[in-house]
Formats: C-alpha cells, sequence, structure tokens
C-alpha cells in the first residue's frame, strides 16, 4: 500500500478534507445552540428576578411553590430561594397539584407537569385554543382594557381552565369553550377529548372538581346571533368509565361541598340538588317520597321518624 505524505498533498487534494471538516464544525455548533424544546431553562438556587404575576403560591411540604413568570421553588423553612423554572417567551400564569406533581398552565396555551422533588419537566402538552381563550382574543372590549387587566383576565381564566382531579389516579381536565381535555398526570397521556353540541360551549368559569370528576357547564344559543339561551346542561368527566351529561338550566351554578358531591343550583323552578361524583347519581332529599329507592341516600342520613 502506498500512501502520499502529508506535505505532498496538492491544495486539490486538500480543499476536500477542509470542506468535511468546515461541514462537521458547523453541525456540531448548530447542535450545541439549537434552541431547548419549548423554551425550557432552570436558573440557579437565588435567581428569582421577577414578582409572581398572581401572587400564587402553594405549600407542597419541604417547598413552597410560587407562580410568575415561572416555577419559582423556596425551602419552606428558610424562605431561601431553590430553583426557577421558566420558558422562554412564556409566562406561567396558573399552577395546581396533581399528586406529587405540579402542573402549570401558561399564557402561549401550554400545559407543564413538572416535578418539584427533582424540578425535572415530565410532559407538555398543547390545548388548541387555550392561547386565544386566556387573552381573551376577539372578545368585546379586550381592546380598551389595560395591561394590568389583560393580565388579571388571562390569571383568573387559567385558574378556571385547569382542574385538577386525585383519586385512584391523579389527572388533570384542561377547560376552554371550545373543548375539553383529560391528560393523565403519569405520562401526560390524552384520556379523553369532548367538544360541546353545535350550537353550545363549555363554561370554564363556572367548572368545579372533586376528588374524582370534573363537572362543566355548558350553555346553549337559538341560534347564531339571536343571544337567546337554551336549557344547557353539565358534562361530567371521569378518568376512568364512562362520564355524564346532566339535565340543567342555562344559569346553573355549581359549587363543590367535599370530595364526591357538588350542589346543583338551578335557580327557585328546579331547585338546588347535590349530585354524588363517586356514585356517579343526585342525592335524594330526606321528605321525597322516591327516598326509599334512591340511588344515592343523604350524606347525612336522615333523622329517626318520631
Amino acid at each position: 500500500m502506498s500512501w502520499k505524505p502529508l506535505r505532498s498533498l496538492t491544495r486539490r487534494s486538500v480543499l476536500p478534507v477542509l470542506a468535511a471538516l468546515l461541514v462537521l464544525g458547523a453541525g456540531a455548533a448548530a447542535h450545541a445552540n439549537r434552541p431547548v424544546p419549548f423554551g425550557d431553562r432552570l436558573a440557579e438556587p437565588g435567581i428569582a428576578d421577577a414578582s409572581p404575576v398572581g401572587a400564587q403560591a402553594l405549600d407542597t411540604g419541604v417547598l413552597e411553590l410560587r407562580v410568575g413568570p415561572g416555577l419559582e421553588a423556596y425551602d419552606r423553612t428558610s424562605g431561601d430561594h431553590l430553583w426557577s423554572y421558566r420558558r422562554e417567551d412564556a409566562t406561567a400564569l396558573h399552577l395546581a397539584m396533581a399528586g406529587e406533581s405540579a402542573v402549570v398552565v401558561w399564557d402561549d396555551g401550554l400545559v407543564t407537569s413538572v416535578r418539584p422533588s427533582d424540578h425535572q419537566v415530565r410532559w407538555h402538552r398543547a390545548v388548541p385554543g387555550l392561547a386565544d381563550w386566556l387573552r381573551a382574543e376577539g372578545e368585546p372590549g379586550t381592546a380598551d382594557r389595560t395591561d394590568a387587566e389583560k393580565q388579571a383576565t388571562a390569571v383568573r381564566r387559567a385558574a378556571a381552565a385547569l382542574q385538577p382531579a386525585l383519586e385512584g389516579e391523579p389527572w388533570v381536565a384542561v377547560v376552554t369553550p371550545s373543548l375539553t381535555m383529560g391528560f393523565r398526570d403519569r405520562d401526560g397521556d390524552l384520556r379523553f377529548n369532548s367538544r360541546p353540541a353545535q350550537g353550545c360551549s363549555y363554561d370554564p368559569l363556572r367548572t368545579v372538581h372533586t376528588d374524582n370528576a370534573v363537572l362543566v357547564p355548558r350553555t346553549c344559543l337559538t341560534g347564531a346571533g339571536t343571544g337567546k339561551l337554551l336549557p344547557g346542561g353539565i358534562n361530567g368527566f371521569r378518568l376512568a368509565g364512562r362520564g355524564w351529561q346532566i339535565n340543567a338550566g342555562p344559569d346553573v351554578v355549581l359549587k363543590r361541598l367535599d370530595g364526591h358531591r357538588v350542589t346543583v343550583e338551578d335557580g327557585p323552578v328546579l331547585g338546588t340538588k347535590v349530585f354524588d361524583t363517586r356514585r356517579g347519581a343526585p342525592e335524594t332529599a330526606c321528605t321525597s317520597p322516591g327516598l326509599p329507592f334512591a340511588a344515592v341516600a343523604p350524606q347525612e342520613g336522615c333523622p329517626a321518624a318520631g
């Protein structure tokens, strides 16, 4: 085998080698400087250069978590700042715990699950239409609001959109007027998605959750531009098993009573009832003649006949 020493290589033979080295160098530089997926950034301890946008804080045992502009972690005992999780060009609006995970809603419509114990990002999910609804995009009066008013609206809506449920296996529902999606927190798996019927919309601001379910009222109109409300209803969602369709008026108000009961306040005509999300049925009042046949008896029981 014969070979030429380097000093005998001609300019023509060296050029391909140099070109190959330049390509490899450019590829390595591009790899080193490529954008981080979703703009994830972890700041060093002690760096917390902005105040929370919604002044929200959650006590998770040894940590205190705060929102804004990302997820800030502090030692609950000493008050020392431990770490900050940020996303470039995005602001965290609301935080909820799903088991041992911190789930964050961002102003760009992304939802993120973070494990606070080691500040590892577990999953990201984009929810169609969420960012526009948080910004009140195209709604009357939005253009006239101040930046502070727009921010307050986004924070309030983010809190309504994110609904956690913890019983059995932690999961979260993300509710917008046009779409409700359910994600299993263990792996971010999409377990269900639901759109309201034509002419109807979900109402995140009236939505409530219990330990095992999320109840979402829906509003329906007679037709485009009429503004006349029809009887709406309530969609009940669970991570496993079928949900429910509950009849209700257009102005129904839901209030959480405890880990598995919700009051359904439906005006002076239809009255108020209690729905049990663990059994998937309404409780029956003690005075009801159907009590012996009720699917769900009153939580506190009925007084004994005198």
